[in-house]
Formats: C-alpha cells, structure tokens, sequence
C-alpha cells in the first residue's frame, strides 16, 4: 500500500474578526490523525497547520509541496476544520458555474481562500498520479472544491470541428472529472454545527461531520470505499439529530468514490448501500427508483434478508430477517424483489421458450391487454431469429440469434433490461408539488444567443447536421420556484444506455439556472456506428430528477445493451412467489452553525423528460433546427 500524505488544517481561534472563534475544529484534527494512524499504521506523512498558522498561503504552500508529493497508488488528503463562508456569484463564469447564485470559501486565519482556488490547487496535487481527498468540515462546504475557469484543463470549452474517428457518444461534451474528490460536510447552501460528544475521557467538543467519519474510518477500516464511509457517516450525522446533509463529490459510479479513501483498487459500486439512520436501518432506494411500496419489496445483504417496513421517496426502511447487521456498520445490498408492473410481450411466429420472469407478462395479438399496456415489446422468431419490435414495427434492438435455450435466456435477458430503462427514462411521481418548478431548456450553440428550442409536433427537439458538422447545444435547468431544488439530469440514448454525467446532482437556487457540464457546449454527433449519411438519426431523452433533498445517482447508471455481455445487470430468474427476485435469497450546542435548517431526506420530487433528435437531412427535405458549433 502506498504513503498517505495528509494535510491536517484546524482553526479555532480567528482573534476577533468577523467570524466567532470555534471550539471542535483542533480535537477534530488531532481525531484525524489518530483515526489515520489507527486504519493506516507506518503509512502516515502528516502535516498540521492550526490557528495563526492556517493562513491562506500557508494551506496553498501545504497543497503544493506536501500533498503534491504524493504519486502513483499514494493518497494526498486535505482535512479543513474551520468556518466557511459564502459571497453572491459576481462574475458570468461564476454564475454559470454556481446555480444557487452563490459562491464558496474556506476562512483561513487571515481571510477566505475561494472554492475554485481550492479546487485547482487539489487538481494540481493529482499532477503526480496519487489520488487527492479533500475532507471539508466547515459551512457551505459541498460547493468548497470547484475549479475556477482557465486554471484547470477541463474548463475549456472545445472548439468545433469533426468528430474524432473513435468517437461512441452521441451527446460530446468535455471532459469534465475533477480529479480530486469532496466529502464535504455540508451542502453548499448550508451550515455546519459543532457540538460536544462523548469519549473516552468525557465530552470534547467536535465538528459533528468530522466525528461522525473517523469514527466510520476506525470502523471499517483502510479498505472502505469514500461511498461507504460517507453513506456511514450521513447516517452518523443523523443520528446525533444534527440537521446537516454531508455531500460526496463526484459520486458517479466506478469513479473516485468507489476506490479505497486510502489508497488501493477501485471496485464496482453497490447500487445500494445498507446503514443505521435516525429512524433504524434503512436502504439508500426509495419511490424514485421505481419501488412502488414495501409489499413486495426486500434486499440481500451478505449477512442475509431484509424486508421493507416503509418505502419514501429516496430510501427505503428495512428489517433484518434472522440476522443482527453490528450497529453503525455499512453493507453494500442488493434489491432482491420487489413488484412491478410487468410490459407485455406478444409473441409472433415460432415458438419461444422464455424465460419466466414477473417484468414480462405474455399477451395475445389484438386481445385488450395488448392494447391497454403501456409498455409493448412485439418478439417475431423466425428463420432461427428474434426481432424485438414496438407497438408501429420499429426495431428496438438488432435481430439476436435464437437457436436454443441460451439465446432464449438472452433474449429474455434483453427484454428485461429494456424494461429497467424504460422505467428510468418514463419515471413519474403522479401529481407532485414539484412538478415543473425547473424546467430542461435546449438552447443552439453555444446558449449566448437565441430562444430555447421547441419541440416538433412529434414531440421531439429536432437537430441537424450542417454538412459533415454536427450540431452543438447548450443545455440549461431554470429553477422557476419559490425554493432551492436538488436535481440530476440523466442522458439515455437508444442503445438503451443512461447515466448523470451532464448534471450529476446539485441545488439550483430560487429564480437560478444550472448548466449542463457547467455550461461547455454538447456536440450532438452520430455514433461512430452510424455513418454519416442522408437519413441518419440518433435519439437522446434528457430526464429531470428534482427533488427536496439528494438521491442515490447509482441505480440511474445502465451502460449501452450489448448481446454479447450475455445476462444483462446479472439479473436472475425469479422465485415462483409472484416477485421479481433480482439476487438469490438468502443534543447541539451551536458553533459552527447560528440557525437551524430544514431535515435532510428527498422529501417530494418530480420528474419530467425532453426528447431529442439528431438528424442528417435528406436533400430537398424542409429545414430542421441546426444548432451551430461554438
């Protein structure tokens, strides 16, 4: 295992300016520290700047030459414990970047060092190869690591021009992972509290973030993911009754997150994790997943079942069935069954064992189920061949090979996972409060000029192709109600692939816009399967999750149907009990914080889609929408 180069920053006393002095920000440190030397013993390189000495240029001198020392399967970890502050966006960049309006900063001991300075700094750091964790314990902290533009390689918007050869995306964009990761102890519109807790030698005062994750680092120990120890350490904070809502950033699956926060191999991520909230052991999946209710619904763990009590919008309330899980400890599960309304398959030609699965319901051509489902694949084997159509004839995979009970168990296997991406990209919370409070605009080029376009009468935005030049657009999200909303914006494509690259999840502010890849525009280009010729198409679907609070981004992830990965998302065949079986069985004191803020949780959410079209005109076909490069 690599060294941990540590970077240890506590402030307490800031000899009277404008913030007040604090009282846990050096025990949390000293806290760091020994939790570091406990899960990483001999591997430990700390450096410890508190009060006086945390000025600004000391912080970036310890960024540059101690934390940058670290290379190839090393750590460089930040830990700041101190005040934060906020100031409003001033600047066009700023205000593309910041949809809450504002900005952040850490409070050294002789003034603020900004969120975007910080985060070019920490980007610098990774210039080495070694992986660079920034632990941020103060207000306003989730928003405390981004970039500022020009100071780091991806804020460069790129220029327009042909597609790369190898290009397999038809939404380009820039490359826009950070190259450090945030466990920030707040959003970046919120407080931070301080509070005295109970230990060994009687109370001490800590940040209530910082306690909350030594304690899950001592816990789990140096092969814990950053996901598991923030998930813990959410609950943690919860579980004190502290109203406060830890962030992980970027928290997209097989990233940063999912590695070891002290250095080792990434692995997958979980879809859900299991840990100890507030109200007892719960799963980080809820409504906006798709689980309709807790009939129905159970998870697997390693140490065996558990069985939803009560199913809210972003979680999940479970027992343990016949096990114990160790209090405050975090598991990766899986959802094992649940209820879900089946699509309907009609099958045409010849004979077609499927394989038995509650997603699927076989229906009659013409009888009233055909027609009153609302979601139809119409299957035609024939001549050792299965075309998998829908309700006008229209392929929605290439023909797959049905010569015997693996191929059907493919195509079984197809079916299914065009069902779960169908349930991401339709996802409706019904009549929700929330509804049309932020609205998806599509705006050409660059977004400086123009109207947001309209969709035709089909419904879709259509773009064209000027030449061999593929349209670009700029993709914003305007917060049109009376609050802030947290949202994700998902990109599906019709190779049946979904993931949260373009909007990963943040706050809009009341009357604010978010941007899409903060604002750098998308070149709307072909796949490179698909040449560019006179009547070729690609079709993307922009869904909008708005939510009061975070959600689990994990399960919104489905890479592109491929039938040569064989089963899709390791999906089994149910039980015969009439589930889908998708596994085998089995007190503050105030400080940091001088008002209270709303509980964490979703709470209610909406969810709305735009379609998109992009198309190579057919000669003397009328004029489409063509959104110019940059």
């Amino acid at each position: 295992m690599g060294k941990v180069y540590a970077l240890l920053v506590g402030i307490n006393e800031y000899r009277g300016r404008v913030r007040a002095d604090l009282r846990g920000c050096l025990n949390d440190v000293a806290e760091a520290r020994a939790a570091l030397e406990a899960v990483a013993p001999g591997r430990v390189d700390v450096l410890t700047l508190t009060d006086g000495e945390a000025t600004a240029g000391a912080v970036e001198a310890g960024i540059r030459g101690h934390l940058a020392q670290a290379g190839p399967g090393d750590t460089a970890l930040l830990w700041f414990s101190g005040h934060g502050t906020q100031y409003a966006a001033s600047t066009e960049q700023e205000r593309l970047t910041e949809p809450t309006g504002r900005c952040q900063a850490l409070v050294c001991a002789d003034g603020p060092l900004p969120d975007k300075r910080l985060g070019a700094l920490l980007d610098g750091a990774a210039a080495g190869g070694g992986g660079v964790v920034a632990v941020l314990d103060c207000c306003f902290s989730g928003g405390a690591s981004r970039e500022e533009e020009g100071l780091a390689a991806r804020r460069v918007a790129p220029l327009p021009g042909p597609p790369p050869a190898d290009a397999t995306r038809d939404a380009v964009g820039p490359d826009t992972r950070p190259r450090h990761l945030l466990l920030a102890a707040s959003r970046l519109s919120q407080l931070s509290y301080e509070r005295p807790v109970e230990g060994p030698g009687g109370p001490r005062t800590h940040g209530v973030f910082s306690y909350a994750l030594t304690r899950a680092l001592r816990r789990a120990g140096p092969a814990a993911t950053a996901r598991e120890l923030l998930a813990e350490a959410d609950a943690g904070v919860r579980r004190l009754g502290v109203a406060q809502q830890p962030v992980l950033f970027p928290a997209g699956p097989g990233g940063l997150a999912d590695r070891p926060l002290l250095g080792g191999a990434g692995r997958p991520p979980s879809a859900y994790l299991l840990r100890q909230g507030q109200d007892g052991w719960e799963v980080d999946c809820g409504r906006v997943h798709g689980l309709t209710g807790e009939a129905g619904t159970e998870f697997t763990a390693a140490g065996g079942l558990l069985r939803a009590t009560a199913v809210r919008a972003d979680r999940s309330l479970v027992d343990p069935v016949g096990w114990s899980p160790e209090p405050g400890s975090v598991h990766a599960v899986v959802l094992s069954a649940l209820a879900l309304a089946p699509a309907a398959v009609v099958l045409d030609g010849d004979p077609v064992a499927l394989p038995a699965s509650p997603l699927l319901r076989k229906v009659a051509a013409g009888s009233a189920r055909e027609a009153g489902a609302e979601l139809l694949f119409r299957v035609v084997a024939r001549d050792g061949r299965a075309r998998v159509l829908r309700r006008d004839g229209s392929p929605y995979v290439d023909p797959l090979p049905l010569a015997g009970p693996a191929d059907a168990e493919r195509l079984g296997d197809c079916l299914t996972r065009l069902t779960h991406w169908h349930r991401i990209r339709d996802l409706s919370a019904g009549l929700s409060p929330l509804s049309g409070h932020v609205r998806i605009e599509v705006l050409p080029g660059d977004g400086r000029d123009g109207e947001p376009l309209r969709p035709d009468a089909h419904g879709e935005i259509v773009l064209a192709y000027d030449g061999p030049r593929a349209p670009w657009i700029t993709v914003r999200l305007r917060n049109t109600g009376p609050r802030p909303l947290w949202c994700v914006l998902l990109n599906l494509d019709d190779r049946f692939g979904a993931g949260s690259d373009l909007f990963p999840g943040q706050f809009i502010g009341p009357g604010m816009t978010g941007y899409a890849l903060d604002g750098d525009p998308l070149r709307m280009e072909l796949p490179a399967v698909r040449p560019v010729r006179p009547g070729a198409c690609v079709r993307d679907w922009l869904t909008l999750v708005v939510a009061e609070g975070e959600l689990n981004t994990v399960p919104f992830h489905l890479s592109a149907w491929d039938p040569r990965e064989g089963r899709a998302d390791g999906v089994r065949r149910p039980s015969g009990d009439g589930l889908l079986r998708l596994a085998g069985p089995p007190g503050s004191s105030g400080g940091r914080d001088l008002v209270p803020v709303r509980p964490a949780g979703a709470g209610r959410w909406a969810a709305s889609t735009v379609a998109l079209r992009t198309v190579v005109p057919e000669p003397g076909a009328p004029p489409h929408v063509i959104a110019p490069g940059a």
